[in-house]
């Protein structure tokens, strides 16, 4: 299991607090820095001190902790009632609370299960249909590009991850955070592309950006959208 601990740095007039995380998965050190703020990422079992990795790498832990602060103060305040709208592949589309069987997404709109929210409420119903809507989508974009790029995935896991949209392990897993079902189509294929293109190479070499080019020419557009709009793919307040 990760375990995590919390610290800070001061760089120049700013102080930086991050997080550190032992993970099974990962094979090398890096920092993560998002919209929920900075993490490092550190193999289990292995001696690096994360403070000099945090150090060494200010200026650019800087410059993305500054980008997302940014992000953060355009984080839109949503609320979880009839006529909200979410984000969804790219589109916005109203709640709706309908005397339906189960829960469905429309061409124009959320359509929840009255029934469902009456038990459970707006917050959970919604994000149960994301999340079901979620792991048909990825298995169906897994298979294709797994065909494509002649790769054996793994399992698939969905996870509330917190400073990456995706990850593949060790043992072939692939690991997507639901919320990334709410970006275009075109992002949620260059996230599959890249984490199956890490079973032909585990690192973020030439060589693997070439294999990620050559599935998705557009991937730098792909990788500035995400950066750019990570704030629009937040669900509740408790994400930022």
């Amino acid at each position: 299991m990760p375990s995590e601990t919390s610290s800070s740095l001061r760089v120049f007039d700013e102080t930086i607090n991050y997080e550190v995380r032992r993970s099974d998965d990962a094979t090398q050190p890096r920092i993560d820095v998002d919209i929920h703020g900075v993490t490092v990422v550190l193999p289990t079992g292995r001696d690096i001190d994360p403070q000099k990795l945090v150090e060494d790498n200010a200026q650019w832990v800087l410059e993305k902790w500054r980008d997302y602060e940014a992000h953060r103060e355009q984080a839109p305040s949503r609320s979880f009632e009839p006529g909200e709208t979410f984000p969804y592949r790219g589109r916005d589309l109203p709640v709706e609370v309908r005397a339906v069987d189960r829960s469905y997404v429309a061409p124009d709109a959320f359509v929840l299960a009255s029934d469902n929210v009456d038990e459970a409420g707006i917050q959970v119903t919604l994000e149960t249909l994301y999340r079901r809507e979620a792991r048909s989508v990825f298995e169906t974009r897994i298979d294709h590009y797994a065909d494509e790029m002649d790769v054996n995935p793994g399992k698939l896991e969905l996870r509330n991850q917190r400073t990456r949209w995706a990850s593949c392990s060790p043992q072939r897993t692939l690991s997507f955070n639901w919320r990334l079902i709410m970006a275009p189509d075109d992002v949620i294929d260059y996230v599959v592309i890249h984490e199956l293109a890490h079973l032909c190479e585990q690192n973020h070499t030439r060589q693997f950006w070439n294999i990620v080019g050559r599935y998705d020419p557009n991937y730098e557009e792909h990788v500035d959208w995400l950066t750019e709009n990570s704030s629009k793919l937040i669900f509740t307040e408790d994400d930022l």
